[in-house]
């Protein structure tokens, strides 16, 4: 009944783009911030990317400020993020979340609400 899916992972090259895609289901996503996390086997969660559903007002993890961008469209209930400049190191599993929040760090950790989906590979490689 309430759920996020994640689209849009793939295999690409080096410098390649990707979109990923975060459709809620159940419920109205522009009433959440929505942030994007990656986790590969072995290390810790990384925050990606945070979006506020007030004012829209968007946050990234250092290691992707200047290549990634999030984005929503409320009419469709979706929120994007769009990779470029993508580096074998983004290789991961990608996971959009129903909250986020930016701690004075301008690290991104997930939120109360706290509900996922079930993620979508990315795999950067030559």
């Amino acid at each position: 009944q309430v759920q996020l899916v994640e689209s849009g992972g793939g295999l690409v090259q080096p410098g390649d783009s990707l979109r990923l895609s975060c459709a809620a289901f159940g419920f109205p996503l522009d009433e959440y911030d929505v942030g994007w996390f990656r986790q590969v086997p072995g290390k810790e969660r990384e925050g990606v990317s945070c979006i506020r559903s007030t004012d829209g007002s968007t946050f990234y993890g250092d290691s992707v400020k200047g290549r990634f961008a999030i984005s929503r469209d409320i009419a469709k209930n979706t929120v994007y993020l769009q990779m470029n400049s993508l580096k074998p190191e983004d290789t991961a599993i990608y996971y959009c979340s129903a909250d986020c929040v930016v701690n004075s760090d301008d690290d991104i950790m997930p939120g109360a609400f706290d509900t996922w989906g079930q993620g979508t590979q990315v795999t950067v490689s030559s």
